[in-house]
């Protein structure tokens, strides 16, 4: 493993403990174009990295008390489901193809972040936040759990980016617990997906250890260094870095949006030669 993996991991983990999350979508990435490794290894791959990281920082917010443990449950057995079934998935579809999926999350990804890079608003003075998820808001979240649990199996991303936001806004879920309860779902996400990818891909199993201890050792060393640095600076430079990280997984894999197009006008000249 070269000196500049071990960096890159260590940007990965700093990435998860000062930002929340993000760091993750950048694994698959590092794996493929910086040390060589086959896409669907790296999937798997990014999957440990990535529920490693992710349990670490659960435990830490549930010591905090920052993890509702019934949504979590709730929402991670869903989506632990879809992230199986996409792993499964994965088998049918092709290398270029799954990175060209990660490449349009990384982009979206990195719209949301510019889109939350603002000071957060001041606490609402109408009163406490929200302490009670009620079913229905459970029952909402289901399509997002499905989603992002598929996303999780095909492409190895944890998907905090879209749990978090859905745990706030259609789960009503406050904020602090929304951040420690994504970890938890990520995790179960992520472990799902391994299975999946089990008797399907060889692990190097010395290289994933060493770069998930130093992702965790950033992320350790980021939550120290909240208080010090500006989030909001933070949030929209990496943003750009997102940004520009998908850019070019896309245009490394512009062959497969090419033949999808060719595909595409090859369908209509039949159908439109069918129909003269």
């Amino acid at each position: 493993m070269t000196l500049l993996g071990l960096g890159l991991a260590l940007v990965v983990g700093l990435s998860l403990g000062l930002l929340g999350g993000g760091g993750s979508v950048l694994t698959v990435p590092i794996f493929v174009y910086v040390m060589g490794f086959e896409a669907k290894q790296a999937i798997a791959m990014s999957l440990i990295v990535v529920g490693a990281a992710s349990l670490v920082g659960a435990a830490r917010h549930w010591r905090a008390g920052r993890v509702d443990l019934r949504v979590a449950i709730i929402f991670g057995v869903i989506a632990m489901a879809a992230s199986y079934a996409g792993a499964r998935l994965a088998r049918l579809v092709s290398g270029p193809v799954q990175l060209l999926l990660l490449a349009i999350v990384v982009c979206v990804a990195a719209i949301s972040m510019l889109r939350r890079a603002r000071p957060d608003p001041p606490p609402s003075a109408d009163g406490p936040d929200i302490d009670v998820v009620s079913p229905l808001s459970v029952v909402r979240l289901m399509p997002v759990a499905i989603g992002v649990g598929l996303l999780t199996g095909l492409v190895g991303v944890g998907g905090g980016f879209l749990i978090v936001p859905a745990l706030v806004l259609l789960g009503r879920v406050p904020i602090k617990l929304a951040i420690g309860t994504s970890l938890f779902v990520i995790t179960m996400n992520c472990a799902a997906g391994i299975v999946g990818y089990l008797g399907h891909v060889t692990m190097p199993w010395g290289i994933v250890g060493m770069f998930t201890a130093v992702a965790i050792g950033g992320l350790v060393a980021g939550t120290h260094l909240v208080g010090i640095v500006s989030p909001v600076a933070l949030r929209r430079g990496f943003a750009v870095l997102l940004m520009c990280v998908g850019t070019f997984v896309l245009a490394q894999n512009r062959r497969v949006i090419a033949d999808a197009a060719t595909m595409g006008l090859n369908r209509v000249t039949v159908w439109r030669a069918g129909r003269a």
